[in-house]
C-alpha cells in the first residue's frame, strides 16, 4: 500500500491527532444514529446495538488521543 508523502513523514503526534480525528468522527455517527433512534416511529422497534455507550467510548478515547497529539505538538 502507498502512503501518502505526509503521512509518510507525519510525526507520531499528527498520526496520534489523526486517530483521534477518525474517532471523533465515529462518535459523531453513533450520536446521530442515537438521535435517529430517539426519534423512531414504531416504538417497538428499537434495536440491539447500544449507541450512548459507543458514542461515549468514542468521544473519550478521540479527545484523549488529541490531547495527547497537541501536547506532542506543543512540545515540539
Amino acid at each position: 500500500m502507498h502512503w501518502p508523502a505526509f503521512i509518510t513523514f507525519a510525526s507520531e503526534a499528527t498520526i496520534v491527532g489523526l486517530w483521534g480525528g477518525a474517532f471523533l468522527m465515529l462518535a459523531v455517527v453513533a450520536l446521530l444514529a442515537d438521535w435517529r433512534r430517539a426519534r423512531r416511529k414504531q416504538i417497538d422497534r428499537v434495536g440491539c446495538m447500544p449507541w450512548t455507550p459507543l458514542f461515549l467510548a468514542f468521544a473519550t478515547i478521540g479527545f484523549g488521543l488529541l490531547l495527547v497529539a497537541v501536547k506532542g505538538w506543543l512540545g515540539g
